[in-house]
């Protein structure tokens, strides 16, 4: 299912032995039914009077219908976790289906989709010829005296126009773009001021085709950088490609991390944020996959086939760094970086 629905509860009921279900708003059962796979028979709806209701909850409905499929005393997994199952959505349930036993199943489904696809890597591949423009894109415009918004402006027409025949939709999260010591936040988006002489700012930015995503990002300054900068970009860019070292099968998430921790320390440079997340298809508001991340404790073992963002930011007391890549799994040899652009900071 694909459409901008996902602020009114919707969802997905799925079974052991047959195919999914899909259940949401009445008006857009009509995108299910010309976006999902299943058989019409299994997209249903909520009447609209249940819809942002101060009487009734959508999951009344859904109660109602699990009832009705016999499952109003079965054992339930629902996700406790979740950005868009809310507290009231839970006991609404609970209330609703005294017989059943409510489980929590968070990210059940997330981990699935860990291994993609040959086909789920063709889109990814798109995604990171996207981002690819964008940074291009980037490097080429930016100059000192342009406002923020009119180089966004620039980027969401690139990400969108997409590459080859593959046309872009939006990504997850919006460009990312803070500059000086502004870059100290990791998520500040953009305002009206301007790209300013002696500041680095970093750029967060990601391709997407068919929801799925590549994102990638790359820092520029305007002038002579100091040497606190250079030394970081060093340490940087030293880690990642330790870290990519470590991004085998059979290794584990820490080791990663910690190939990075090594490669920082040896700098001076300490983290305390994890420094890659799994990533492919998603919605807004973000673009990870919520499972496995790359620190000291996450001792996952990579499997061949799955994607990540490697994002090792620096994020100081009043600046910023960011070299990240989206990275593939590989079977017997360090993983492949989708994007295809220098690891360094761009200086303009």
């Amino acid at each position: 299912y694909d459409g901008w629905s996902f602020y009114v509860h919707q969802g997905v009921i799925v079974f052991h032995d047959a195919d999914p279900i899909w259940w949401g708003r009445r008006q857009d059962a009509n995108g299910a039914l010309r976006t999902v796979w299943m058989d019409s028979s299994r997209v249903t709806y909520y009447l609209d009077h249940f819809v942002q209701s101060t009487v009734r909850h959508p999951m009344q409905d859904l109660a109602a219908k699990l009832q009705d499929m016999g499952y109003g005393a079965a054992r339930l997994g629902v996700e406790m976790d979740n950005y868009y199952f809310s507290a009231k959505a839970y006991t609404t349930l609970v209330e609703s289906l005294p017989q059943a036993t409510l489980v929590d199943a968070t990210a059940l489904v997330n981990w699935q989709r860990g291994v993609k696809s040959d086909e789920e890597l063709v889109y990814m591949r798109q995604a990171a010829r996207i981002s690819e423009k964008i940074v291009d894109g980037i490097l080429a415009r930016a100059e000192v005296g342009m406002a923020k918004n009119q180089l966004v402006a620039d980027i969401q027409r690139d990400a969108i126009a997409g590459v080859d025949g593959a046309w872009g939709d939006y990504a997850a999260i919006v460009p990312l773009l803070p500059s000086g010591s502004d870059a100290a936040a990791p998520h500040l988006t953009w305002d009206g001021r301007t790209l300013k002489e002696g500041e680095a700012t970093f750029f967060e930015i990601s391709g997407c085709v068919r929801r799925y995503h590549a994102p990638f990002c790359r820092s520029v300054f305007f002038g002579k950088p100091p040497e606190l900068l250079k030394n970081a970009e060093e340490a940087l860019v030293a880690g990642l490609e330790a870290g990519l070292e470590m991004a085998r099968e059979g290794n584990r998430a820490c080791d990663v991390a910690n190939a990075l921790a090594d490669e920082l320390a040896k700098r001076g440079i300490e983290r305390s944020a994890r420094c890659g997340y799994p990533i492919g298809v998603s919605y807004p508001p973000d673009w990870g996959e919520r499972t496995i991340s790359f620190r000291e404790d996450d001792e996952t073992v990579l499997k061949a086939g799955m994607t990540f963002h490697f994002m090792p930011g620096l994020w100081m007391d009043d600046w910023g760094l960011e070299i990240t890549e989206t990275i593939l799994i590989r079977d017997g040899q360090a993983a492949e970086c989708l994007c295809d652009r220098p690891r360094k900071m761009f200086l303009l």
